[in-house]
C-alpha cells in the first residue's frame, strides 16, 4: 500500500511543491492550510506522515504535534522551518518530531528524510505487531508460530498433557522436539512433579543402566556409594528420553519392563523399586524402519508410541520464520543487553528464503550471532551471516524443476552438486562442527571426510575429523 502523507502549511507554494514531489515518489497525498484544518483531517482518516509548518495562524505545527502524539503514536511527525530558526524545530523533536527539513529545500534531502522517516516507522510499527502476537496466541509454552502446523501441535499438547500416556515425538533436528515435551508436562496435572532430561545419545553404552536404574555400592568398580537412577529421581512425574533411538538393544529390554511393570531393579541390587513415571520419548530418527532392521524393538515402540506427535521442519512452515526471527531478536536483545530496534525488510527477506537445514535452531543460532556483532539499531543484510544469501543457502529446487532435456544431462555431476550443497547445508547448520554435521546427515565420520575432501570444503567450520580414526 501507498504510504499516506498529509502536508500542511499556509503557504500555498510550498503546499503545491510537496504535493507534486510526494505524488511523484508514490505517495499519497493529502494537503491542508493550517493546524486546525489538519487535525479535523486526521480525526477522519489515517496517516504515517505529517510534514507540518511550525509557524501557522489557528494552530502552529507544535500545538498540532502536542495535540495528535498520544492518540496517533504512530503518526510521524516531520517539521519545516525557515532556515536560521532551528531551536522550534529542536523543541518540536524533543516532543516526538522525527525530524525537520529547513527551507529553502534541498530537494534529493527532503527526498532521502521522508524516504528514511517512513522506513523507520514501518519498521516499527511492524515489530510491535509481531512483539504482540508473540505475547498472544501465537506462542505456547516456548513454541513460536501461528502455521496451522504448530497450531495442530498446540491443540494436540491441550488434549495429551491432561492425559498420563506415554508420548513420541519425532521431528529433525532443531525442531523444538524437547520444548513439546516441556509443554505436555508443564501444561498438564504433573506440572509441580519432577521433569527429568536424559540424553540417550550422549551416555555411553557402559553407563547407560546406572544412570537410567541407579546401582548399588560396590556393584562395580568406581560405585563407591548408593546411587539413585534417572527413574527414582522422576518419580511421580515426567522422564523425557531425548535422541531414544540411540539406545542399544540391552538397555532397551531393560527399558521395556520398567515401562510395563512400573519397577526397575538397580545394577548390583535384588530388590525391585516402584516407579510411576510418564515416559516422554523423542527421536530424529525412523523409530519403524529401525523395528524392520532389527536395531529397535517392536514391543518397546509400542509402548513408547502410544501418541505419537511429530514436529515440522521450519522449512514447511515458512510463514513462522519472521514470527521467530523476531522472538530470537528480543531473547538475545535482553541477553546480550542491546537495544536493537527490528530486523530491516531486505535482511527478512534474505531469513525467508534460507533453507534451514537445521531447522529453528539454526535460525536461532544465525539471529545470536548477528545480534552479537551488530552496533546498529536494526540488523541490515550484510549483518547476516554470507551463507544466508548465497545459491547452496537458499531453498534447492526440487527434482521436478530439473528438466532432461533432448540433449540429456549428466546425472552424475548434477547428484554431485545436490550432494555439496547439502553438505554445506549441514556443516553450516551444524555450527561449523564437522562431526555434528556428520550426525546430521547420518552419515559415520569416515564418509564426512571422503566427501569434505572431494568437493574441497576444508576450509569450512573446524578440522574436527582430522583426528578421527578410520
Amino acid at each position: 500500500m501507498k504510504s499516506r502523507v498529509l502536508v500542511v502549511d499556509d503557504e500555498e507554494s510550498i503546499r503545491e511543491f510537496l504535493e507534486i514531489m510526494l505524488r511523484k515518489e508514490g505517495y499519497e497525498v493529502t494537503v491542508a492550510e493550517d493546524g486546525q484544518k489538519a487535525l479535523d483531517v486526521i480525526k477522519k482518516k489515517s496517516f504515517d506522515l505529517v510534514i507540518s509548518d511550525l509557524q501557522m495562524p489557528n494552530l502552529t505545527g507544535i500545538e498540532l504535534l502536542r495535540q495528535v502524539r498520544d492518540s496517533y503514536p504512530d503518526l510521524l511527525f516531520m517539521m519545516i522551518t525557515a532556515f536560521g530558526t532551528t531551536e522550534t524545530a529542536v523543541e518540536a523533536m524533543k516532543l516526538g518530531a522525527y525530524d525537520y527539513i529547513t527551507k529553502p529545500f534541498k530537494i534529493d534531502e527532503v527526498r532521502i528524510n521522508i524516504a528514511n522517516a517512513l522506513r523507520s516507522r514501518n519498521l516499527e510499527v511492524e515489530n510491535r505487531t509481531l512483539k504482540k502476537e508473540l505475547n498472544r496466541e501465537y506462542s505456547f509454552q516456548n513454541l513460536v508460530g501461528n502455521s496451522d502446523a504448530m497450531h495442530r501441535i498446540y491443540e494436540l499438547i491441550k488434549r495429551v498433557s491432561q492425559t498420563p500416556t506415554n508420548v513420541l515425538v519425532t521431528g529433525e533436528s532443531g525442531t523444538g522436539k524437547e520444548m513439546v515435551a516441556k509443554a505436555i508436562h508443564f501444561n498438564g496435572p504433573l506440572k509441580d512433579q519432577p521433569f527429568v532430561t536424559v540424553n540417550c545419545g550422549a551416555i555411553p553404552e557402559s553407563l547407560m543402566e546406572s544412570e537410567m536404574f541407579g546401582h548399588k555400592k560396590g556393584s562395580f568398580t568406581g560405585a563407591i556409594a548408593d546411587k539413585s537412577g534417572l527413574f527414582e529421581v522422576a518419580d511421580g512425574g515426567s522422564l523425557f528420553l531425548d535422541e531414544v533411538g540411540e539406545l542399544p538393544l540391552t538397555i532397551q529390554v531393560k527399558l521395556l519392563r520398567a515401562i510395563q511393570e512400573r519397577v526397575i531393579r538397580r545394577v548390583g541390587g535384588t530388590e525391585d523399586c516402584k516407579v510411576d513415571v510418564r515416559i516422554i520419548a523423542a527421536t530424529n530418527r525412523d523409530l519403524e524402519d529401525m523395528v524392520k532392521k532389527g536395531t529397535f524393538r517392536q514391543d518397546l515402540f509400542y509402548r513408547l508410541n502410544v501418541i505419537g506427535i511429530r514436529t515440522p521442519a521450519l522449512r514447511e512452515r515458512p510463514e513462522d520464520i519472521a514470527l521467530l526471527a523476531n522472538h530470537f531478536l528480543k531473547k538475545y536483545n535482553d541477553r546480550l543487553t542491546k537495544t536493537i530496534g527490528g530486523i530491516s525488510s531486505e535482511a527478512m527477506d534474505m531469513l525467508k528464503k534460507y533453507d534451514y537445514p537445521g531447522n529453528v535452531r539454526e535460525l536461532e543460532n544465525i539471529i545470536e550471532r548477528t545480534v552479537a556483532l551488530e552496533g546498529g539499531a536494526t540488523i541490515l543484510p550484510e549483518r547476516l551471516p554470507p551463507f544466508v544469501n548465497t545459491p547452496s543457502g537458499r531453498k534447492m529446487a526440487s527434482t521436478h524443476e530439473i528438466q532432461v532435456t533432448d540433449d540429456g544431462l549428466d546425472l552424475d555431476k548434477v547428484m554431485g552438486q545436490i550432494e555439496k550443497e547439502l553438505l554445506i547445508k549441514a556443516i553450516h547448520a551444524a555450527g561449523g562442527v564437522k562431526k555434528k554435521a556428520a550426525k546430521l546427515l547420518n552419515i559415520t565420520f569416515r564418509s564426512m571426510r571422503y566427501r569434505v575432501e572431494k568437493y574441497s570444503l576444508g576450509s569450512l567450520g573446524d578440522d574436527d575429523l582430522e583426528d578421527e580414526s578410520a
